[in-house]
Order: C-alpha cells, then sequence, then structure tokens
C-alpha cells in the first residue's frame, strides 16, 4: 500500500499499487472526482538490483498549462495556452502590453493585471508561477488574495479571479 494525495482536494487515499493495471494513467478522487494522474514504475528483474534501471511506463506531461476564462455576463468564455517564458495577462486594450488579452467589458480588470512564469522543471515538466502584477484591484487565489510580491505554483483546477472575472487554469 502506498499513500496517495490528490493534487486537487488534497485528500489523503491508501492505494495498493500491486492492483493497478500497467496501462492506468489516471483514477478519480473519490472526494472530488478529479483525475489523479498515475506515473507507474516498472523494475528490472532483481527489484533489489541497485545497479538497475528505473523505467518510467508513464513519463512526465512536458505540455505546458492553459488558461479558460469563464464565461459570465461581462465576458465571453476564452482559452489561452501558456508557454514557457512569461505571460502578462490582463483586459485587451489598445494601450496593454499584455501577452495574454482578454476581451472583457470588465472595467476592474487591469491591462496588465496578473503575470505567470512557466518554466521547465528537473522532471522535464513545467511549473507554472502565478503573481500579481501591480493591479490595482489585487488578484484572488482560490479565494485568498495575493500579496504584492507573493508568487504562488499553480495547480490543476486552480483558480485566478482577476477583477470580477474569473479564470481556471489546466494542466
Amino acid at each position: 500500500m502506498i499513500s496517495v494525495k490528490c493534487p486537487h482536494c488534497h485528500v489523503g487515499l491508501k492505494v495498493d499499487e500491486g492492483k493497478l493495471p500497467l496501462d492506468l494513467t489516471s483514477f478519480k478522487c473519490p472526494k472530488c472526482k478529479q483525475a489523479i494522474p498515475v506515473s507507474l514504475l516498472k523494475l528490472g528483474k532483481n527489484s533489489d538490483d541497485s545497479d538497475q534501471d528505473t523505467i518510467l511506463v508513464h513519463p512526465v506531461s512536458t505540455t505546458t498549462g492553459r488558461l479558460t476564462v469563464i464565461a459570465d455576463p461581462l465576458t465571453l468564455e476564452q482559452t489561452f495556452p501558456l508557454y514557457e517564458g512569461i505571460a502578462i495577462v490582463g483586459r485587451k486594450s489598445n494601450a496593454s502590453n499584455a501577452t495574454i488579452g482578454i476581451v472583457t467589458a470588465d472595467k476592474s480588470m487591469s491591462r496588465e493585471h496578473i503575470r505567470i512564469e512557466v518554466k521547465k522543471d528537473s522532471k522535464g515538466g513545467y511549473k507554472h508561477y502565478l503573481s500579481d502584477n501591480n493591479s490595482k484591484n489585487h488578484t484572488l487565489y482560490n479565494s485568498n488574495y495575493l500579496e504584492n510580491g507573493e508568487v504562488v505554483v499553480l495547480n490543476n483546477n486552480d483558480e485566478i479571479i482577476i477583477g470580477h472575472t474569473v479564470l481556471r487554469f489546466n494542466e
């Protein structure tokens, strides 16, 4: 048995790894019903042989995430892919230097509201770092205001509110 923590709702689970099929890529969390990714390792004949290479059956995802704007009366649904590097996200305007411009009538969203930096991690995957970009109306991250200078790592299904507009981050 191994202990697994759901990356979405953080509930702890006990899993019998011997009963997991080798082609399994994810399973649903019993609490939040979100997919929990699975990376299974296959060891050589002598699993106690420390010289034996470990083969990753399901490699780490090497794709970057995306932001989805949740539709509301002021804003239509929009989806923006994220790429390695820095993205400035805000209300689309001719006066904006945002790399991701959201088409919206939400005037409480700054033209350059948040900053997302996408960096490659040591496992070959990507980490997404969110910070407020000195916006006038601040940024809510999973119902908590980001402090000036605070940087958080985004996880799948995180909610970001800029102005009155809700964004969803997905890996």
